[in-house]
């Protein structure tokens, strides 16, 4: 790795670490939820405007680019970037063409938090909401790639099977809330 990967990923983990500090400060205080708390928002806003920059400078962090930290502290990052859906899109391919020289169970959460803003079933099972699972694409597709990746398996009883449904139905329609602030992001 040379000088300026590797000052980029000591900045990528102070990000992170920075990020998740104050994620705990806000639960701590009682302000992280119900909402998108300002203070988080304005450290995902600002971390993904900063990781936009360094994609634009050096590529995707992978881990040969950056070593395995630095790339999962990248990774949490695009995660968190909630209201910045087209970078969140972006990092997608960028991660799917990294394949080999990124975690690949990034891939499936990334997918995963995107369709849940979208509104649309998940396809690994990696995102949850208030009454368990988020519902998924196909049950058994789940399973056979969550084995794939060697994620952990999930109790089958509080799945919910979107196989055969109507893709084009959003699933949080009816969280007004959630519904306008999903639109005036970005993500419907």
């Amino acid at each position: 790795m040379n000088t300026e990967n590797r000052d980029i990923a000591i900045e990528l983990i102070e990000r992170a670490q920075h990020d998740l500090s104050v994620r705990e400060e806000l639960l701590i205080e009682g302000k992280l939820s119900p909402g998108y708390s300002p203070d988080m928002e304005r450290v995902h806003k600002k971390n993904a405007a900063r990781l936009d920059e360094i994609i634009n400078t050096i590529g995707y962090p992978s881990k040969s680019k950056v070593g395995e930290e630095a790339s999962e502290a990248a990774w949490l990052i695009i995660q968190h970037a909630i209201g910045e859906p087209v970078f969140m899109k972006k990092c997608l391919a960028l991660l799917s063409e990294s394949a080999g020289d990124v975690n690949p169970q990034n891939l499936a959460y990334l997918y995963d938090r995107i369709c849940y803003f979208e509104g649309r079933p998940q396809k690994y099972g990696t995102q949850f909401d208030d009454s368990g699972i988020y519902p998924v694409e196909d049950v058994a597709e789940m399973i056979r790639l969550r084995e794939e990746l060697q994620m952990k398996e999930l109790a089958k009883g509080h799945i919910v099977d979107c196989e055969g449904k109507d893709p084009n139905i959003d699933l949080h329609a009816k969280d007004n809330e959630f519904y306008h602030w999903r639109k005036k992001v970005g993500w419907i």
